[in-house]
Formats: C-alpha cells, sequence, structure tokens
C-alpha cells in the first residue's frame, strides 16, 4: 500500500448571514459583523416565543442557476451550490478539465430541505395525498445535495453525505480528506449546509430551552462564554472547500490556503443533547486530531471553538480545552464564530473552518463578540468583541452535535 497523501485545501466558497463569497465573509468577521436580527417578517413566529435568527436576506439562487433549477431545489441545497461554485472559482479547478472519476462530493448537512417536509405534509392534509408534489423526497432527503453537486459539475468520484447534527460538515471534511489520502480520489469538494427557518425548527429547540430570547437586542443574542448567555440562535449557509492531495495542487499551480492534516472523532455516548460536563469527549476528539497529525499540543496556536452560548456546551468546552492543553490553554486563542453568524446546525463545521482557514491566511483572529461578562467558569482567552492580528499557523476547529457527536480538526499553514 502506498503512502498516504498529504491533504490541502485550495479553494473557499461560503454563504453566510454576513457575507457571501470569502472576501465579504472575511470583512463581516474582522469588523465583527452580526448577522442576527428579527425574522418573524419571512418566518411565521406567532406562537412562538423566539423571534431572532441569521437569515441570509441578500442570497439570491438565480446568481447561481437558472430559474427552474431554483425552483426545484430547496434552500440549503441552493446554498451548497452557490458555495461549491465560488470554491471553484476561488480554486480555478474547472471540473471539466480534469479526470471526473477522480472528483467526489461529500457535504453534511443536520436535516435536509425541511421545507419540502412541511410544505408537503400540509399539502397532504389540506389537499390529499394525488397533490403531494413528486419532487418531495429527491428534495427533502439529507444527501439531495450531494447528489445535486455531482449532477452540476458531472463528477462521478467518491459521493456520499453526512448527518451527523452540528458536527455534520466536520466530519464531511475529514472523511473528504480520507478520500484523498487513501487514494480514491484526487479531488473532493466537500463541506456542509443548512437551512432551517421554519415554524417547526424555531418551536422544536425553543420547547427544549436551546434558544437564546433576546429579542430586543439580537445582533447581542449570541454570546458565547459569556456569563449572560441564554442559548444559541438558529442560522444558516453553507461552507465548502476544494481539497486536493498536495501532489495534485502543486501540479496545477494552484494557491495552498493550508493543509488539512487530521481530523479526531469521538462520541460521549451519555445524553442524547447534553454534552458530557467534563468535556472528554471533546478532549478526546481534539487529542486525537493533534495525535494524527504529531502535532504537540504546545505547538496549537488557536481553536474555533463550537462555542454554541449554551450554558452547559461552554463550559464543557472549556474544561475538555483545559485538560487537554493544561498550562498552554492559557496561552492560545479559542473564538466562536457562532457569537456573528448565529448556529448553522449542519452546516456550522464548514463555515467555522473557513473562518480557521481565514485567521491563518490572514494573520488575524477572528473575535468572540458579546463577550461583555465573563462566565468565571470560561476564563481562557476568548478573543473578546475585537478581532486581533496575530500569528496563526497550528489550528483547530471544533465541531460538537446532538447525539454526542464529536469531531475536530486540525489545520496546518504550509
Amino acid at each position: 500500500m502506498s503512502e498516504p497523501k498529504r491533504v490541502v485545501i485550495t479553494g473557499i466558497g461560503v454563504v453566510t448571514p454576513i457575507g457571501t463569497g470569502k472576501e465579504a465573509f472575511w470583512e463581516g468577521l474582522a469588523t465583527g459583523k452580526s448577522g442576527v436580527s428579527r425574522v418573524d417578517d419571512v418566518v411565521d413566529l406567532r406562537d412562538i416565543p423566539v423571534k431572532i435568527g441569521a437569515y441570509i436576506r441578500e442570497f439570491d439562487p438565480l446568481q447561481f442557476m437558472d430559474k427552474k433549477r431554483a425552483r426545484r431545489l430547496g434552500r440549503s441545497t441552493q446554498l451548497a451550490l452557490a458555495a461549491t461554485k465560488l470554491a471553484l472559482e476561488d480554486s480555478r479547478f474547472d471540473p471539466s478539465q480534469a479526470d471526473r472519476d477522480r472528483i467526489g462530493v461529500v457535504i453534511g448537512t443536520g436535516i435536509g430541505n425541511i421545507e419540502a417536509l412541511t410544505e408537503n405534509y400540509d399539502i397532504l392534509l389540506q389537499k390529499g395525498p394525488g397533490r403531494v408534489s413528486p419532487f418531495f423526497v429527491p428534495t427533502f432527503m439529507p444527501n439531495a445535495v450531494v447528489g445535486e453537486v455531482s449532477i452540476e459539475w458531472g463528477l462521478r468520484g467518491p459521493n456520499y453525505g453526512v448527518v451527523s447534527a452540528c458536527a455534520s460538515s466536520n466530519h464531511a471534511l475529514g472523511l473528504a480528506a480520507d478520500a484523498i489520502r487513501y487514494g480514491y480520489a484526487d479531488v473532493m469538494i466537500a463541506g456542509g449546509t443548512e437551512s432551517v427557518s421554519r415554524p417547526l425548527t424555531f418551536a422544536g429547540f425553543d420547547q427544549m430551552g436551546a434558544l437564546s430570547r433576546r429579542n430586543d437586542a439580537p445582533e447581542r443574542a449570541s454570546r458565547p462564554f459569556d456569563r449572560d448567555r441564554d442559548g444559541f440562535v438558529v442560522g444558516e449557509g453553507a461552507g465548502i472547500l476544494i481539497l486536493e492531495s498536495l501532489e495534485h495542487a502543486r501540479a496545477r499551480g494552484a494557491y495552498i490556503y493550508a493543509e488539512l492534516a487530521s481530523i479526531g472523532m469521538s462520541a460521549d455516548a451519555g445524553h442524547i443533547t447534553a454534552p458530557d460536563e467534563q468535556g472528554e469527549g471533546a478532549r478526546k476528539a481534539m487529542l486525537m486530531a493533534l495525535e494524527r497529525a504529531g502535532v504537540r499540543p504546545d505547538e496549537v496556536d488557536y481553536i474555533n471553538a463550537h462555542g454554541t452560548a449554551t450554558p452547559l456546551g461552554d463550559i464543557s468546552e472549556t474544561r475538555a480545552i483545559k485538560r487537554l492543553f493544561g498550562a498552554h490553554a492559557y496561552k492560545l486563542a479559542v473564538s466562536s464564530t457562532k457569537s456573528q453568524i448565529g448556529h448553522l446546525l449542519g452546516g456550522a463545521g464548514a463555515v467555522e473552518a473557513i473562518a480557521t482557514l481565514m485567521a491563518l491566511d490572514h494573520g488575524m483572529l477572528p473575535p468572540t463578540i458579546n463577550l461583555d461578562n465573563p462566565d468565571p467558569e470560561c476564563d481562557l482567552d476568548y478573543v473578546p468583541n475585537k478581532a486581533r492580528p496575530a500569528k496563526v499557523a497550528v489550528a483547530l476547529s471544533n465541531s460538537f452535535g446532538f447525539g454526542g457527536h464529536n469531531s475536530s480538526i486540525l489545520l496546518l499553514k504550509i
């Protein structure tokens, strides 16, 4: 068996509540922009206490696909197709000029196109089964995204969807990298997407007590690691990366953002929604990522935290970092992109990996905004409120999901 190949990132595509495209997204991050607002004008929240979310108001699918295609696709698939187009353009890679049997797609999502389910269920009840759309199943299914991306560009390599709640797109990135690492493909399109801006979603999360109800100040609602945090904010968006073997990227003269060196994965196996209080699963995932890449804990410069702004989650992740890194935990920087874009659920990991890549590329740490009164149990350097310059060569990006799924990817500047 040949030696495993090194995997690098050569293209970035991102669609978020604070900007579409890598330049706009980075400007939003660097300036501390919040993408959270009242969304009860676009989502019927009349009987639901929560009125806020991170919605992409300026997204126009017709900028990325024709009208007929856009009408047939769910919103999360539209977002992923848009992000893929942006990533391919950024990488200057044309799949039609390559061996498309060696190009694959792995994309994560937590739920799929939920609007197809809710709308068609209403039609079933009100008008009968004969009026249910024949496109319902292929629109709703979580693997619709990867199928549509492969069809759009004629990609015949490894192709599958990943569903592991909020860890979905981190898992997708790690699995796609391994497809290259072990010779199944030369290039992989990978990442995550999610759009669940429906009343049912808000009601369900709110009934769990998981959402912030700071309706009077939406832009200040997502406040990871802050003493006054009261839950996460539902967001939407997509992040897609172009992964290649190092040899393939160098042969075509591609710009290399970073090496995707490894992924660490674990399960809490404790509670369906609550994390392990001591962060043991999170610690193991980060440790596995370091060990697979041969990186020491004291070499890590930055961690993009899962950082949801839930009372238990932020403390659990902080404990995991302190238990793994010891004294070095107080020397590295940690920040939560969710403070600015809300929680993108299955799309979170990929978009946050992009934030981490941009930190490596720009030598700038994205902030944790709204961190005004730090929780005494959250006592690390969370880059409060303002981005700051820093040399970042080694970084982790964490994503932990309902079900006890833990994932951490390791990015290296090369």
